[in-house]
Protein backbone atom coordinates (compact mmCIF):
# COMPACT_ATOMS: atom_id res chain seq x y z
CA UNK A 1 0.00 0.00 0.00
CA UNK A 2 1.68 3.30 -0.93
CA UNK A 3 2.39 6.17 1.58
CA UNK A 4 -0.29 8.46 0.82
CA UNK A 5 -3.33 6.03 1.42
CA UNK A 6 -2.06 4.60 4.89
CA UNK A 7 -1.63 8.67 5.94
CA UNK A 8 -5.00 8.70 4.63
CA UNK A 9 -6.83 6.02 6.19
CA UNK A 10 -4.60 7.06 9.63
CA UNK A 11 -6.37 10.46 9.25
CA UNK A 12 -9.69 8.82 8.89
CA UNK A 13 -9.35 6.26 11.77
CA UNK A 14 -8.20 9.13 14.24
CA UNK A 15 -11.04 11.38 13.37
CA UNK A 16 -13.90 9.28 15.61
CA UNK A 17 -11.24 9.34 18.28
CA UNK A 18 -11.48 12.92 18.70
CA UNK A 19 -14.90 13.71 17.92
CA UNK A 20 -15.43 11.33 21.00
CA UNK A 21 -12.99 13.29 22.81
CA UNK A 22 -14.72 16.99 22.07
CA UNK A 23 -17.99 15.78 23.44
CA UNK A 24 -21.09 16.19 22.12
CA UNK A 25 -21.30 19.52 20.11
CA UNK A 26 -22.96 22.69 22.25
CA UNK A 27 -26.90 22.80 21.81
CA UNK A 28 -27.33 26.39 19.74
CA UNK A 29 -29.48 28.63 21.76
CA UNK A 30 -32.08 30.54 20.24
CA UNK A 31 -31.59 34.96 21.02
CA UNK A 32 -33.34 35.91 24.52
CA UNK A 33 -36.17 37.39 23.29
CA UNK A 34 -37.31 40.76 25.42
CA UNK A 35 -39.79 40.79 28.18
CA UNK A 36 -43.04 42.56 27.12
CA UNK A 37 -44.49 45.48 28.33
CA UNK A 38 -46.63 43.86 30.86
CA UNK A 39 -43.57 42.08 32.50
CA UNK A 40 -41.91 45.13 32.79
CA UNK A 41 -44.79 47.20 34.14
CA UNK A 42 -45.51 44.40 36.41
CA UNK A 43 -41.71 44.34 37.58
CA UNK A 44 -42.08 48.47 38.18
CA UNK A 45 -45.19 48.11 40.19
CA UNK A 46 -43.50 45.55 42.81
CA UNK A 47 -40.48 47.77 42.97
CA UNK A 48 -42.37 50.87 43.93
CA UNK A 49 -45.31 49.46 45.13
CA UNK A 50 -44.56 51.02 48.74
CA UNK A 51 -44.58 54.25 47.10
CA UNK A 52 -47.82 54.07 44.74
CA UNK A 53 -49.67 52.47 48.26
CA UNK A 54 -48.31 55.96 50.19
CA UNK A 55 -48.82 58.05 47.23
CA UNK A 56 -52.68 56.51 46.89
CA UNK A 57 -53.36 57.10 50.49
CA UNK A 58 -51.94 60.73 50.62
CA UNK A 59 -54.34 61.57 47.73
CA UNK A 60 -57.21 59.91 49.58
CA UNK A 61 -56.70 61.50 52.91
CA UNK A 62 -56.30 64.53 50.91
CA UNK A 63 -59.73 64.56 48.80
CA UNK A 64 -61.46 64.02 52.45
CA UNK A 65 -60.02 66.49 54.20
CA UNK A 66 -61.12 68.71 50.86
CA UNK A 67 -64.93 67.12 51.33
CA UNK A 68 -64.92 67.58 55.08
CA UNK A 69 -63.67 71.24 54.95
CA UNK A 70 -66.29 72.20 52.39
CA UNK A 71 -69.28 70.50 54.23
CA UNK A 72 -68.34 72.14 57.16
CA UNK A 73 -68.12 75.76 55.45
CA UNK A 74 -71.67 74.84 52.97
CA UNK A 75 -73.68 74.40 56.07
CA UNK A 76 -71.93 77.07 58.53
CA UNK A 77 -71.13 74.24 61.22
CA UNK A 78 -70.58 75.55 64.64
CA UNK A 79 -69.47 73.11 66.79
CA UNK A 80 -66.63 75.09 69.85
CA UNK A 81 -65.42 75.96 66.30
CA UNK A 82 -67.25 78.00 63.99
CA UNK A 83 -67.25 77.75 60.19
CA UNK A 84 -69.79 80.90 59.49
CA UNK A 85 -66.86 82.69 58.04
CA UNK A 86 -64.59 80.20 56.82
CA UNK A 87 -64.48 80.51 53.64
CA UNK A 88 -65.26 77.46 50.85
CA UNK A 89 -62.54 75.14 48.98
CA UNK A 90 -64.49 76.41 45.40
CA UNK A 91 -63.94 80.22 47.07
CA UNK A 92 -60.38 79.72 47.75
CA UNK A 93 -60.03 78.28 44.06
CA UNK A 94 -61.97 80.79 42.75
CA UNK A 95 -59.51 83.34 44.06
CA UNK A 96 -56.36 81.07 43.28
CA UNK A 97 -57.38 81.76 39.80
CA UNK A 98 -57.39 85.47 39.77
CA UNK A 99 -54.35 85.58 41.78
CA UNK A 100 -52.41 83.86 39.10
CA UNK A 101 -53.35 86.56 36.90
CA UNK A 102 -51.95 89.52 39.03
CA UNK A 103 -48.17 90.21 39.09
CA UNK A 104 -48.55 91.33 42.34
CA UNK A 105 -48.82 87.91 43.80
CA UNK A 106 -46.20 86.52 42.54
CA UNK A 107 -44.22 89.42 43.09
CA UNK A 108 -44.97 88.20 46.90
CA UNK A 109 -44.15 84.69 46.61
CA UNK A 110 -40.81 85.36 44.47
CA UNK A 111 -40.07 87.90 47.28
CA UNK A 112 -40.61 85.51 50.48
CA UNK A 113 -38.86 82.87 48.43
CA UNK A 114 -35.33 85.30 47.68
CA UNK A 115 -35.85 86.32 51.59
CA UNK A 116 -36.15 82.39 52.62
CA UNK A 117 -32.77 81.14 49.89
CA UNK A 118 -30.36 84.24 51.64
CA UNK A 119 -31.97 83.67 55.24
CA UNK A 120 -31.68 79.50 55.15
CA UNK A 121 -28.13 79.60 53.30
CA UNK A 122 -26.19 81.94 55.53
CA UNK A 123 -27.50 80.29 58.16
CA UNK A 124 -26.45 76.90 57.11
CA UNK A 125 -23.00 78.36 56.08
CA UNK A 126 -22.69 79.65 59.71
CA UNK A 127 -24.35 77.01 61.49
CA UNK A 128 -23.14 73.58 60.08
CA UNK A 129 -19.12 74.71 60.57
CA UNK A 130 -19.87 76.31 63.77
CA UNK A 131 -21.81 72.83 65.50
CA UNK A 132 -18.78 70.76 64.10
CA UNK A 133 -15.99 73.29 65.66
CA UNK A 134 -17.99 73.37 68.87
CA UNK A 135 -18.45 69.89 69.08
CA UNK A 136 -14.33 69.00 68.31
CA UNK A 137 -13.08 71.50 70.27
CA UNK A 138 -14.21 71.93 74.41
CA UNK A 139 -13.17 75.31 74.75
CA UNK A 140 -15.14 76.66 71.75
CA UNK A 141 -18.35 75.24 73.13
CA UNK A 142 -17.42 76.24 76.44
CA UNK A 143 -17.67 79.99 75.17
CA UNK A 144 -20.45 80.11 72.42
CA UNK A 145 -22.73 77.30 73.97
CA UNK A 146 -24.07 79.39 76.75
CA UNK A 147 -24.59 82.13 74.87
CA UNK A 148 -26.72 80.16 72.31
CA UNK A 149 -28.63 78.40 74.60
CA UNK A 150 -29.94 81.96 76.20
CA UNK A 151 -30.89 83.11 72.51
CA UNK A 152 -32.39 79.93 71.18
CA UNK A 153 -35.73 80.75 73.35
CA UNK A 154 -36.19 84.00 72.26
CA UNK A 155 -39.44 83.76 69.58
CA UNK A 156 -38.72 84.92 65.97
CA UNK A 157 -41.60 88.07 66.63
CA UNK A 158 -39.76 88.93 69.72
CA UNK A 159 -36.55 89.97 67.55
CA UNK A 160 -38.75 92.02 65.40
CA UNK A 161 -38.55 95.53 66.94
CA UNK A 162 -34.63 94.55 67.54
CA UNK A 163 -34.13 93.53 64.09
CA UNK A 164 -35.59 96.84 63.01
CA UNK A 165 -33.03 98.92 65.01
CA UNK A 166 -30.37 96.96 64.34
CA UNK A 167 -30.74 96.96 60.09
CA UNK A 168 -31.56 99.89 58.64
CA UNK A 169 -33.99 98.41 55.90
CA UNK A 170 -36.97 96.29 56.32
CA UNK A 171 -35.53 94.20 54.16
CA UNK A 172 -32.16 93.33 55.88
CA UNK A 173 -34.19 92.89 58.98
CA UNK A 174 -36.59 90.19 58.13
CA UNK A 175 -33.70 88.25 56.24
CA UNK A 176 -31.93 88.53 59.71
CA UNK A 177 -35.04 87.30 61.53
CA UNK A 178 -35.23 83.95 58.98
CA UNK A 179 -31.63 83.68 59.69
CA UNK A 180 -31.97 83.38 63.41
CA UNK A 181 -35.08 81.34 62.77
CA UNK A 182 -33.54 78.35 60.80
CA UNK A 183 -30.11 79.12 62.85
CA UNK A 184 -30.23 77.45 66.32
CA UNK A 185 -31.71 73.67 64.87
CA UNK A 186 -29.31 74.21 62.44
CA UNK A 187 -26.55 74.32 65.10
CA UNK A 188 -27.93 72.28 68.00
CA UNK A 189 -28.85 69.32 65.57
CA UNK A 190 -25.06 69.51 64.27
CA UNK A 191 -23.90 69.32 67.85
CA UNK A 192 -25.94 66.32 68.44
CA UNK A 193 -24.62 65.12 65.55
CA UNK A 194 -21.05 65.43 66.76
CA UNK A 195 -21.70 63.74 70.24
CA UNK A 196 -22.82 60.48 68.68
CA UNK A 197 -19.45 60.23 66.51
CA UNK A 198 -17.77 56.62 67.78
CA UNK A 199 -14.57 57.58 69.37
CA UNK A 200 -13.09 54.41 68.39
CA UNK A 201 -13.54 55.48 64.57
CA UNK A 202 -11.39 58.79 65.58
CA UNK A 203 -8.65 56.77 67.54
CA UNK A 204 -8.42 54.54 64.52
CA UNK A 205 -8.13 57.73 61.92
CA UNK A 206 -5.18 58.99 64.60
CA UNK A 207 -3.41 55.13 64.60
CA UNK A 208 -3.30 55.73 60.84
CA UNK A 209 -1.67 58.63 61.19
CA UNK A 210 -4.79 60.67 59.66
CA UNK A 211 -4.40 64.65 61.05
CA UNK A 212 -6.96 67.33 62.33
CA UNK A 213 -8.58 67.73 58.58
CA UNK A 214 -8.42 64.50 57.45
CA UNK A 215 -10.32 63.43 60.58
CA UNK A 216 -12.94 66.16 59.64
CA UNK A 217 -13.39 65.14 56.25
CA UNK A 218 -13.52 61.38 56.62
CA UNK A 219 -14.83 60.77 59.98
CA UNK A 220 -16.82 63.33 61.95
CA UNK A 221 -18.29 64.92 58.94
CA UNK A 222 -19.85 61.84 57.56
CA UNK A 223 -20.89 60.94 61.05
CA UNK A 224 -22.66 64.04 61.46
CA UNK A 225 -24.42 64.06 57.86
CA UNK A 226 -27.54 62.84 58.84
CA UNK A 227 -27.89 64.77 62.19
CA UNK A 228 -27.02 67.81 60.08
CA UNK A 229 -30.16 67.29 57.53
CA UNK A 230 -32.61 66.59 60.16
CA UNK A 231 -31.09 70.06 61.19
CA UNK A 232 -31.67 71.86 57.83
CA UNK A 233 -34.94 70.46 57.49
CA UNK A 234 -35.81 71.62 61.03
CA UNK A 235 -34.61 74.82 60.21
CA UNK A 236 -36.16 75.79 56.79
CA UNK A 237 -39.66 75.05 58.43
CA UNK A 238 -38.78 77.31 61.31
CA UNK A 239 -37.37 80.08 58.80
CA UNK A 240 -40.98 79.88 57.07
CA UNK A 241 -42.68 80.43 60.50
CA UNK A 242 -40.24 83.15 61.55
CA UNK A 243 -40.09 84.83 57.77
CA UNK A 244 -44.00 84.92 57.98
CA UNK A 245 -43.96 86.82 61.12
CA UNK A 246 -41.64 89.36 60.12
CA UNK A 247 -43.35 89.81 57.29
CA UNK A 248 -46.75 89.95 58.37
CA UNK A 249 -45.24 93.14 60.77
CA UNK A 250 -42.40 94.98 59.49
CA UNK A 251 -43.08 93.76 55.69
CA UNK A 252 -44.43 95.28 52.68
CA UNK A 253 -44.37 92.80 50.41
CA UNK A 254 -43.78 88.89 50.88
CA UNK A 255 -46.92 85.97 51.18
CA UNK A 256 -46.75 86.93 55.08
CA UNK A 257 -48.11 90.09 54.39
CA UNK A 258 -50.41 89.13 51.58
CA UNK A 259 -52.37 86.96 54.05
CA UNK A 260 -51.99 89.97 56.66
CA UNK A 261 -53.30 92.34 54.77
CA UNK A 262 -56.40 89.79 53.24
CA UNK A 263 -57.30 89.69 56.82
CA UNK A 264 -57.62 93.42 57.07
CA UNK A 265 -59.65 93.91 53.94
CA UNK A 266 -61.69 91.49 54.94
CA UNK A 267 -60.77 89.34 51.84
CA UNK A 268 -61.26 85.66 53.87
CA UNK A 269 -60.31 83.89 50.63
CA UNK A 270 -57.39 85.56 50.08
CA UNK A 271 -56.42 84.22 53.78
CA UNK A 272 -56.57 81.01 52.80
CA UNK A 273 -55.17 80.88 49.63
CA UNK A 274 -51.95 83.20 51.75
CA UNK A 275 -51.91 79.86 54.12
CA UNK A 276 -51.92 77.03 51.90
CA UNK A 277 -49.14 79.29 49.53
CA UNK A 278 -47.10 79.01 52.95
CA UNK A 279 -47.57 75.20 53.20
CA UNK A 280 -47.11 74.47 49.80
CA UNK A 281 -43.91 76.44 49.84
CA UNK A 282 -42.85 75.53 53.09
CA UNK A 283 -43.37 71.52 51.79
CA UNK A 284 -41.15 72.20 48.68
CA UNK A 285 -38.19 73.74 50.64
CA UNK A 286 -38.57 70.52 52.85
CA UNK A 287 -38.65 68.26 49.95
CA UNK A 288 -35.68 69.82 48.17
CA UNK A 289 -33.54 69.36 51.43
CA UNK A 290 -34.31 65.96 51.64
CA UNK A 291 -33.35 64.89 47.93
CA UNK A 292 -30.52 66.97 48.74
CA UNK A 293 -29.60 64.42 51.84
CA UNK A 294 -30.69 61.38 49.37
CA UNK A 295 -27.90 62.52 46.85
CA UNK A 296 -25.12 63.00 49.36
CA UNK A 297 -25.78 60.03 51.68
CA UNK A 298 -26.88 57.15 49.23
CA UNK A 299 -25.95 55.04 51.81
CA UNK A 300 -28.93 55.85 53.74
CA UNK A 301 -32.25 53.48 53.77
CA UNK A 302 -35.24 55.95 52.38
CA UNK A 303 -38.70 55.29 52.52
Amino acid sequence: MSSPAILRQSEDSSMPAALAEAGPAPAVTPPATPPSFGTLALRWYRLNQGRLRATAIGIISLLAFLLVWHLLTTYRVVFFVRFTNVPSPLAVYASFTKAIHDPKFLLHILLSCRRIFIGFSLAAIVGVPLGLIMGRFKLVHEIIFPIAEVLRPIPAIAWVPMAIMLWPTNEQSIVFITFLGSFFPILVNTLHGMSLVDPVLVRAAQCLGARERSIFREVYFPASLPHIFTGLTVGMGVAWVSLIAAEMISGQYGIGYFTWEAYSLVQYPDIALGMIAIGVLGLGSSVLIRGAGHLVMPWRSTR
